[in-house]
């Protein structure tokens, strides 16, 4: 690290705690990665707490002369969010908001994802404007940043025409509300000289009727091509035209510290169809006709977007038969409309059918409101990324691009661009996207291994780029960005008059340079060619990912060591090192610091596959890794797994021990919790009479065998105890398996990677579980989501195996009578049941128990993963950070389905969390 780095670390860690400035290689090389095929190492890393911490860090770099760029989630595709200096990101306190005038304006930092923002509205029928495709990863600051759109937004429903006010840090440190009237007046005193150079560039292209007409034309069009320089005529005050500014500046202007929306009606009534017509003409021809109405949504699918998902599960008929139907020409509109009322839906409905029909549709799936079948058609809009990613070579990154074009030509253009992909032989690549506004993506794998695919690649876009901004006078970025990828070719969409404009911005704005460089204004017109990201193979179990970040939100080690995009990251780095050695200090090195930040605090839960676009479980690499098991280790696992009940019996031991010199010491022994058990009372087979009662297995999990309740639990008695309680008052006959204190799913084993062991005992249960159940004529109950889980992923299909809540619903609930409780809940649900598709259910179980049952935002898992609650602490506690100050202050209880998970949870809340079958058993006759 150069001595000016050296300095400014020194300097930084008088203002902020050590642990929030980093500078390992493994962490700064796994922050050096974000959605885009750009790579950049920021020599240091700052995790900033609040606006404070920001303008410090600014007014530091600012006087050192150190560039600086910003990142909220990383997913942007353009390489604007990378950085080889300073790389400043947020820690998860950016996440307050202020809901204002019943839900018709809503302020947010930063920090907060799209789609939470929009749960947060929900209840006043509200959402904000932009929705792009990632608005379940991406966040706030890099919505605004970006100026992102998506589907339904439009170029009306934009951050930039949405905005109702921001707060802003600049370059120097200046912090301007552009919502309190007191700090614009102490504003334009400090900073008139800025306010007047704005004023200038304002009245100067007003007086420019060209160039004034070229920002009227382009931004009739989605346009996120170089600055937002519409707000140069858009607007009069210098103040409206520098907020305004910082929309779609990709952190090249400033640090966007907050920003409120304007939010916009979210619709409740919608229906949904898909149409297939015979050419890309004809279905571009429907597409004008229907941007003349009030539709909401119009994705348009080429022929070979529709072929590359044709072989997928759940997709309709007739998109699978297009080959042998001979309709290789076929192009097909997905179009969606939302109404106030259903009488307005129908209308609407009547008006779009018509003119659809009078295009001649070769096949469709006529207009729906039932949401199961819209789902099922914007899953084929959806699986189009993951059908290329899924099928690209090793070695090779996916790319996608978006551009917009007039709609009157769009049929053409699309015809033009297809040819273009014959000419550089991109066989694989396919066209969709937001058709109403002439939105267009086209998606295309891409190697970067050598000069000639380099060469490939640049010409093909110089093409591209002639094609669109040239000939069509679109955009060569409709909604993804500028970045570092199209940076070069500003100039040739905007003209000379255009970027020079936006050369003055930069300018006066960042008069030293240090605000993201490179992005948006760059003088090298190769350097979309340069700092091309490698995705070298490393394992086939990751080496289809592209690092696009959409599973970080739901990784409970994001905030402690890495995440699963990062850890794919390094782990490449690592595979690629050993295959060359060409450093063996790094090598050693980074597998020494992977060890824990890759592999001993991956939970493993799998929730990444569920946001994955081409469902890789890097949870299955981590566990792979763990495979590898000294002989010594070995050997205790299979000892452990064949006397299981001596186990279980010396943990309940340890834990009575425990327990009772804590009781003697009065709980003042340190590292030890009144969260945590006392041993579990002995599991009894009930004794009930079998006349008329139907039969249920009954598999009590080893934690609950093993794990009793707290030392201060409001129901003392253990869950083994509760669940049969609760049984017996529903009316069954219990059965439970011989041998139980011996059994066990094999968890413990499988999440070690003793993958032997595990399945010996998932067999040995297998078999206690197929007696019981009369080879599978009973349904069986185990009493933890985990096991559940695991266990029917590992057994035969004549076993029916429910986890607690999806056996209350379908078992109790029915033969119960419920007095719901005034009292409000806190509810978790675990990541295996999420993965299981049973949170909707989960959440409906509850409420018929509580009138009132919360769910934290932002806790996908709990982090305490089977025993690492234990073993490695520090994730449990990062996962569940969050989780107190989530709590009202009326509230004492707290429900979920996984005896671990609740010690955890309990700990990390301070209020009692227990499965949901107490909750059942109190409030059920």
């Amino acid at each position: 690290m150069s001595p000016t780095y050296q300095q400014l670390v020194q300097q930084l860690s008088h203002h902020i705690e050590p642990t929030r400035i980093i500078t390992d290689p493994t962490l700064t090389l796994a922050y050096g990665t974000d959605a885009s095929f750009y790579r950049l190492t920021p020599h240091i890393v700052l995790q900033l707490d609040s606006i404070d911490e920001v303008v410090m860090a600014l007014r530091l770099c600012y006087q050192s002369n150190v560039a600086v760029t910003f990142r909220a989630a990383g997913t942007s595709l353009s390489g604007q969010a990378i950085s080889d200096s300073v790389l400043i990101m947020l820690t998860p306190r950016w996440r307050e908001y202020e809901i204002l005038n019943n839900g018709q304006q809503i302020s947010l930092q930063p920090g907060l994802i799209g789609a939470d923002v929009n749960r947060l509205l929900a209840p006043f029928g509200r959402k904000i404007g932009p929705d792009p495709a990632s608005i379940n990863s991406c966040k706030i600051g890099g919505i605004a940043a970006n100026n992102s759109s998506g589907m339904c937004c439009g170029t009306a429903q934009n951050s930039y025409h949405t905005l109702a006010g921001m707060t802003i840090v600049l370059f120097d440190g200046t912090v301007l509300n552009t919502r309190d009237p007191a700090n614009i007046e102490t504003f334009q005193l400090t900073h008139s000289e800025l306010l007047n150079d704005i004023k200038e560039l304002s009245q100067h292209c007003l007086s420019n009727q060209s160039l004034t007409d070229k920002i009227r034309h382009k931004y009739r069009l989605k346009n996120t091509t170089g600055y937002s320089i519409n707000a140069l005529i858009d607007y009069d005050d210098p103040i409206d035209i520098l907020q305004h500014l910082m929309i779609g500046s990709e952190g090249t202007l400033g640090f966007i510290a907050e920003i409120t929306y304007n939010t916009v009606p979210d619709h409740p009534f919608k229906a949904c169809g898909l149409y297939l017509f015979k050419d890309i003409e004809t279905t571009c021809l429907c597409v004008s006709e229907l941007s003349k109405t009030a539709v909401t949504a119009v994705e348009l699918m080429d022929s070979r977007a529709l072929a590359s998902v044709a072989d997928k599960a759940g997709m309709p008929a007739f998109i699978s038969q297009l080959s042998q139907q001979n309709h290789q020409e076929a192009a097909a509109l997905l179009v969606e409309i939302h109404a106030e009322n259903q009488q307005q839906l129908e209308q609407q409905q009547h008006i779009l059918t018509a003119i659809i029909d009078a295009a001649s549709p070769i096949d469709n799936i006529k207009f729906s409101q039932d949401s199961e079948i819209s789902n099922q058609l914007w899953a084929v809009r959806k699986g189009l990324f993951p059908a290329v990613g899924a099928v690209r070579e090793t070695g090779t990154t996916v790319i996608i691009e978006d551009v917009a074009f007039p709609i009157n030509q769009l049929a053409q253009a699309t015809r033009e661009l297809q040819q273009l992909f014959e000419k550089y032989h991109y066989d694989e690549a396919i066209i969709f996207g937001h058709a109403l506004d002439g939105n267009l993506h086209f998606v295309f794998t891409q190697a970067f291994d050598s000069s000639d695919e380099v060469e490939r690649y640049s010409d093909f876009m110089d093409d591209v780029s002639h094609l669109v901004a040239v000939k069509y006078q679109g955009s060569l970025k409709a909604e993804h960005g500028t970045g570092r990828n199209m940076a070069p070719y500003v100039e040739l969409e905007w003209g000379a008059d255009g970027f020079a404009l936006m050369q003055q911005i930069k300018a006066i704005f960042d008069p030293k340079s240090i605000l993201n460089p490179g992005v948006i204004i760059n003088e090298d017109n190769q350097a979309h060619l340069k700092d091309l990201k490698a995705m070298p193979a490393a394992d086939a179990l990751i080496d289809k990912c592209i690092e696009c970040g959409f599973c970080e939100p739901v990784c409970p080690s994001r905030d402690l060591s890495l995440t699963p995009r990062q850890r794919n990251s390094v782990y490449r780095e690592i595979s690629r090192l050993r295959r060359t050695q060409e450093n063996p200090e790094q090598l050693a090195e980074l597998e020494k610091s992977f060890q824990y930040l890759g592999i001993n605090t991956c939970a493993a839960t799998g929730l990444c596959a569920e946001r994955c676009p081409v469902d890789i479980n890097t949870g299955d690499l981590m566990r792979k890794l763990r495979e590898v098991h000294s002989p010594a280790a070995n050997s205790i696992a299979r000892w452990s797994a064949d006397h299981f009940a001596t186990v279980t019996k010396a943990t309940k031991v340890g834990l009575s021990i425990a327990d009772g010199i804590q009781r003697i010491t009065g709980h003042r022994i340190p590292l030890w919790s009144t969260s945590l058990p006392t041993a579990a009372s002995k599991v009894i087979s009930p004794n009930i009479t079998a006349i008329g009662r139907p039969k249920i297995v009954y598999f009590p999990s080893c934690a609950s065998r093993t794990m009793g309740s707290a030392a201060k639990a409001m129901d003392p008695r253990s869950l083994h105890e509760v669940t049969l309680s609760l049984l017996k008052k529903a009316g069954y006959e219990v059965i439970i398996p011989d041998n139980v204190d011996n059994a066990c799913c094999g968890m413990p084993y499988y999440s070690k990677g003793y993958v032997d062991t595990h399945k010996n005992k998932s067999t040995e249960l297998e078999q206690l579980l197929l007696e019981a159940s009369n080879q599978g004529s009973y349904p069986i109950l185990m009493d933890t989501s985990p096991c559940a889980r695991l266990s029917k992923t590992s057994m035969s299909e004549t076993l029916t195996i429910f986890e607690p809540f999806q056996f209350i619903a379908n078992y109790l609930l029915p033969k119960l009578t419920i007095t719901q409780q005034n009292e409000p809940v806190m509810l978790h649900i675990t990541c295996t049941s999420r993965r299981s598709g049973l949170a909707s259910l989960i959440k409906k179980v509850t409420e018929v128990c509580a009138k009132q049952v919360i769910i934290p935002s932002d806790i996908e898992c709990c982090g305490f993963a089977g025993d690492k609650g234990f073993t490695v602490p520090e994730l449990n506690a990062s996962a569940l950070s969050t989780l107190k100050q989530q709590i009202p202050d009326n509230c004492t209880q707290g429900y979920s389905n996984s005896r671990t998970c609740e010690i955890g949870l309990t700990e990390h809340s301070k209020i009692e969390y227990r499965s949901i079958l107490y909750l059942v058993d109190r409030v059920s006759q």
